[in-house]
């Protein structure tokens, strides 16, 4: 198995399990992880740039409809962008060549991953 495909194997197990234990509404955060994810001022330009990307993926979660395929989907649809934003935030601070690569890879993954939700969810009429 890859290690983009372990990472949304894991990513899609967490949200599944998330789902099964909540109603169909809108992802819960825990309160004090908001708190968490505010920006500080001591915090490096590549901390507040990962901050921010995870702020904006739990605070546009689609709420749960109850179908598992277009949960899945729609709820992959935001973990994707948010990974796109974090490996931006990587080419944009990083230092370790590897590292780079690694983000350049995973924009490339992602964006091409979210072309094929979008076109599920529109065949889907979703």
């Amino acid at each position: 198995m890859t290690r983009l495909s372990l990472i949304a194997f894991s990513s899609a197990l967490a949200i599944s399990t998330a789902s099964a234990q909540q109603p169909a509404s809108k992802p819960a955060m825990d309160p004090g992880m908001h708190m968490k994810m505010q920006p500080m001022g001591s915090d490096s330009a590549a901390t507040k740039g990962y901050k921010q990307s995870m702020m904006t993926m739990m605070s546009g979660m689609p709420p749960y409809t109850g179908d598992a395929d277009v949960d899945f989907m729609k709820q992959m649809k935001g973990h994707h962008q948010a990974a796109i934003d974090m490996a931006k935030v990587e080419l944009a601070n990083g230092k370790d060549a590897e590292a780079k690569k690694l983000a350049e890879e995973i924009v490339a993954a992602q964006e091409k991953e979210i072309v094929t939700i979008d076109k599920w969810l529109k065949a889907k009429g979703k």
